[in-house]
């Protein structure tokens, strides 16, 4: 059965109130009377979806759209394909952002678990399979779906509509929001999963709040260390992949797709929708920016913060990362230098 979601939609709405509630125009041609359903990313979207564009690296990508109608700066009007229309905003991101609490507008406050607090610690419409062990002081949401031979510990919080799968741990003080969640996985003590991603869109007068109305799934096998984040994605999902191990402390930002069995080490950081291949190891305190891809079997030593797309099987060092041979003779050369100063 499809997952129903977790975010209800508004009303299709007329493309010309849409773009008067958000600050756009209409540029020549578009029709006011067409009706827009969704917003999608510009590689997802298709009739009835308002998509946007703000970030040059995505000019294939806009070129490529499908969408019925796209959201952009009047000097990327001419790059828009023939069958979109062209929305004109002077800050697309920020037009965006209205659009999706428009078309979205229960996203911008977190849902609660439970309807009233009288209601028992496991509500009423959550389904749990058989062998479900639910620990003192945990709360299980409504309409969650748990599958056999899960323990959910002490203080852990299981949110409206997630689903976990069969022999997973969820450890005490643990939070799982906006989530699927695979067979035999381990989230220990107080790891979050599916919060808000980190979404502004800023501005002179202040930054406005972008709806994140995607989700985190987890699949199998995957084991998450302690006090551990993972954001769930702002219009696709934030993906971790099978029998991926993550440490301590780590960060996941919104939309980043982890691929199968990498290992992600403590303190590190992973900015918004950035993909890794499978296989990828980063060391401790290691980073990635935000939209980079990570080729299949890389190795990003302890620190290291690559900035730009790294190649599949490369072993990289340093700030900015560089390859490590390359970060070796960096090295080699800072101490040369050091040793004639003194």
């Amino acid at each position: 059965m499809e997952h129903p979601g977790f975010f209800e939609r508004a009303a299709p709405i007329r493309l010309q109130v849409l773009a008067e509630k958000v600050g756009a125009q209409l540029a020549q041609g578009a029709d006011p009377d067409a009706l827009i359903h969704d917003v999608k990313p510009l590689l997802d979207a298709g009739a009835g979806d308002l998509s946007f564009f703000d970030n040059r690296k995505y000019l294939p990508q806009l070129q490529a759209t499908r969408a019925a109608a796209c959201l952009v700066a009047p000097g990327f009007a001419d790059r828009v394909p023939k069958g979109t229309m062209v929305v004109l905003s002077p800050a697309p991101y920020r037009s965006f952002a209205l659009a999706l609490q428009h078309l979205y507008p229960d996203s911008l406050a977190p849902k609660a678990a439970m309807g009233t607090s009288a209601e028992p610690p496991v509500h009423p419409t959550a389904s749990l399979e058989n062998g479900v062990r639910i620990e003192p002081g945990a709360v299980i949401g409504r309409e969650a779906q748990i599958g056999r031979g899960t323990i959910v510990a002490a203080g852990a919080v299981i949110g409206y509509r997630v689903t976990v799968g069969r022999g997973c741990y969820i450890g005490p003080g643990a939070s799982i929001v906006h989530a699927l969640v695979g067979d035999r996985v381990i989230l220990h003590a107080g790891v979050r999963i599916g919060q808000d991603g980190f979404g502004f869109a800023m501005g002179p007068k202040g930054h406005l709040k972008v709806p994140q109305v995607g989700r985190v799934i987890i699949q199998d096998d995957v084991e998450i260390g302690a006090n551990s984040c993972v954001d769930r994605g702002a219009l696709k999902d934030t993906i971790i992949g099978e029998g991926t191990k993550i440490d301590n402390l780590v960060q996941i930002g919104h939309n980043v797709v982890i691929g199968r069995h990498c290992v992600i080490v403590g303190q590190t950081g992973i900015s918004g929708s950035t993909e890794l291949g499978d296989f990828v190891v980063m060391g401790g305190q290691s980073g990635a920016v935000g939209h980079i891809k990570i080729g299949t079997g890389a190795q990003i030593a302890g620190g290291a913060h690559p900035k730009d797309d790294v190649p599949a099987g490369a072993r990289m060092g340093g700030t900015p990362a560089v390859p490590m041979i390359e970060y070796g003779r960096q090295v080699a050369a800072m101490r040369r230098l050091g040793r004639r100063g003194g």
